[in-house]
């Protein structure tokens, strides 16, 4: 397992480090140390004071479906995973409904994400549907291409990742701690706020870990559902590799990966979670 985590992911980290600080031109890229790319990522972000520079406002975007994101996933994950735990009563149900939960991602990303265009498409089946029943006279601009589609698609397509692990935290919860809570005249809010929830952090946390981490580096969804008009940094590095500016890309890069580690290690600070498992 070291070998793998060595060969799969510290090597290919150190060599996006060691890039980020090579020198590069419109025709070629030259191992020689400098730290200009990141000098280049943020270059006018004071000059632009007291505005933000466009570094700045990508990141901040990036920052805001993250956080939108987190939430919507949190809210449906522990949702469905508190349904599965304490209303599904036979583990033969709760497999088949886990499976339902994963049968979307048996078809490719793509797929998926291209599925809401007819939904939500100028032309498509809500806003034909809402013309029909004279709730609207002009289809509405804003379900497609948008912010809304961003957010729609990336929840949809990384909730699962929030059910798994706060599912398992559930069936870890010793039944008969909610009978005391109940027998002491709680109530189902009560138990839920003062029992459940606090017991479920860990779930909650690594859930959110998953989610954060996978949606602040999201380009491809960003691009499809956005329309290819709203900024991300994913995206600022996908374009960058495409004009072969790979030491910038790389600088961004880590960035990017800094940042989301100052995400992790904030919410790991909330919850010890070698200690709660």
């Amino acid at each position: 397992m070291a070998l793998v985590f060595l060969v799969f992911f510290l090597l290919p980290l150190a060599a996006t480090i060691v890039v980020s600080f090579w020198q590069y031109t419109q025709y070629s890229i030259e191992p020689a140390f400098t730290a200009q790319n990141y000098g280049d990522v943020f270059r006018g972000c004071l000059a632009d004071l007291p505005d933000l520079c466009t570094t700045f406002v990508t990141y901040l975007s990036t920052l805001k479906f993250g956080v939108i994101v987190w939430a919507c996933t949190l809210t449906l994950g522990f949702t469905i995973a508190y349904f599965l735990a304490f209303h599904v009563r036979t583990l033969k149900v709760q497999v088949i409904f886990f499976l339902l939960c994963t049968i979307p991602f048996w078809t490719s990303i793509v797929i998926r994400m291209i599925s809401w265009i007819p939904l939500l498409g100028r032309n498509g089946l809500i806003n034909q549907t809402l013309i029909s029943m004279g709730v609207i006279d002009t289809p509405l601009e804003g379900l497609l291409y948008s912010d809304f589609a961003v957010v729609l698609a990336l929840t949809h397509l990384y909730t699962l990742f929030m059910v798994v692990p706060i599912f398992n935290s559930l069936m870890r919860i010793d039944r008969s701690l909610i009978e005391a809570a109940r027998d002491a005249g709680a109530s189902d809010l009560q138990t839920l706020v003062s029992v459940i929830i606090p017991l479920a952090r860990p779930g909650m946390l690594i859930g959110s870990i998953f989610v954060t981490t996978v949606v602040l580096g999201d380009f491809l969804t960003i691009g499809i559902m956005g329309g290819q008009q709203i900024a991300s940094v994913g995206k600022v590095i996908q374009t960058q590799m495409q004009f072969l500016q790979f030491p910038l890309a790389a600088a961004n890069a880590v960035i990017l990966l800094l940042a989301v580690l100052a995400g992790v290690w904030a919410l790991l600070k909330l919850v010890d979670i070698r200690k709660e498992l």
